[in-house]
């Protein structure tokens, strides 16, 4: 069986979770409590040097990490459902969505990001707070105009079935919720996030519905 390192709050490892149930794979997540700081723990630094999340560990023994590379492995190595287009215009389409959101502003609002905002620039809550917001809002509102002024925009990101795309933008759309983000106003984006909602796969990876989250 598939077994993967993640934690319930882990935008990424919800990614990849997402991917796991449409593929219809069997996985066993064990949760690194990045709060307590298991990820610098000897045992998990072997397996990923990067003390990130997640780690994905397949039936044949290849290890992976970057959520990004895992989801591109999971549809060449189970291609259906597709999360990539058949056309490469399709296909680059997608990367581009999916890069904005897991890799132009995902980054930016990692907790290794507020800690160093925290300790070495002295920042306090409320400020670490507006940044996390704003990064997560400038995100969603860039992802508007490019899925509202795109006739490839369908029920999904791209066409009618979900992509690597709504995947990226559902860990963001869900962050941005998490930090009480108002994005109301982004028709398109609500639209798709509620789309990826109704759907089961998309429903049971949610990080509250995972063990170790908070009762809601």
């Amino acid at each position: 069986m598939i077994r993967m390192y993640g934690f319930w709050r882990s935008s990424a490892a919800f990614r990849v979770r997402i991917a796991l149930n449409l593929k219809r794979l069997a996985f066993q997540e064990q949760m690194i409590d990045i709060d307590a700081g298991e990820q610098y723990s000897p045992a998990y630094r072997a397996l990923n040097p990067q003390a990130a999340l997640p780690t994905v560990i397949f039936e044949d023994g290849t290890a992976l990490t970057q959520s990004l590379a895992i989801l591109e492995y999971l549809d060449e190595t189970h291609p259906e459902p597709a999360l990539l287009p058949a056309d490469a215009s399709g296909r680059a389409r997608v990367r581009s969505l999916a890069l904005l959101w897991a890799a132009d502003h995902h980054p930016l609002i990692v907790p290794r990001v507020r800690a160093y905002l925290a300790k070495a620039l002295a920042q306090d809550e409320a400020s670490r707070m507006a940044w996390v917001r704003h990064w997560l809002r400038e995100g969603l509102t860039i992802g508007e105009t490019r899925l509202a002024g795109d006739a490839h925009t369908g029920s999904y990101a791209h066409g009618n079935a979900p992509s690597i795309a709504d995947l990226c933008l559902m860990s963001h759309a869900i962050a941005a919720r998490v930090f009480k983000v108002d994005f109301s106003d982004l028709p398109t984006t609500t639209r798709i996030v509620e789309t990826c909602l109704a759907r089961d796969e998309f429903a049971r990876a949610l990080p509250m519905r995972q063990p170790g989250a908070p009762a809601q």
